[in-house]
């Protein structure tokens, strides 16, 4: 595999990664590792997302109406409770994002988290397979790399001799 494509606006563009010269390979290298590097951190962010949706799902098989009445502990920071009332089992506020509530019942809010879920693992699929892409090529850029280093280090050898 000494040719890559990269993808600019609706064109492809190939390159045959063996006519360049090692400065250029070292930076493609380079720029694909940092890119490897923010598609781990992607992954790690929704990877947290996708554990707090599914715990979120999780918890709502607790809301039912037996509990309806019950003392229960609020959180008001990560590590600061309260203790409450559990007034209504049948509707919850759910955080939608940026500060944003919405009252649904709980068969919606348990619909509500798988769907994000759903997204979520989604979204990492694609990530998962860009990465498996880029790390293809950042295999044929260290090969091509070390045969044009194996090539210079013979020149050398030859020219010394």
């Amino acid at each position: 595999m000494s040719e890559i494509s990269l993808t600019e606006g609706q064109q492809m563009q190939q390159i045959d990664i063996s006519n360049l010269n090692l400065q250029q390979l070292m930076q493609l290298k380079q720029q694909i590792d940092q890119e490897l590097t923010v598609f781990q951190d992607s992954l790690h962010t929704l990877k947290l997302a996708q554990s707090k949706f599914q715990e979120s799902g999780s918890c709502l098989d607790k809301v039912t109406p037996e509990v309806e009445g019950k003392e229960i502990l609020v959180p008001l920071t990560g590590s600061m409770y309260v203790t409450g009332k559990l007034a209504d089992t049948n509707n919850v506020l759910v955080d939608i994002g940026t500060g944003y509530y919405a009252q649904k019942n709980v068969d919606d809010a348990k619909d509500y988290f798988k769907r994000r879920v759903e997204c979520v693992t989604e979204q990492m699929e694609k990530i998962q397979h860009i990465g498996l892409e880029k790390s293809k090529i950042r295999d044929a850029t260290m090969s091509i790399i070390e045969m044009k280093l194996q090539s210079q280090i013979g020149k050398e050898i030859a020219e010394h001799t």
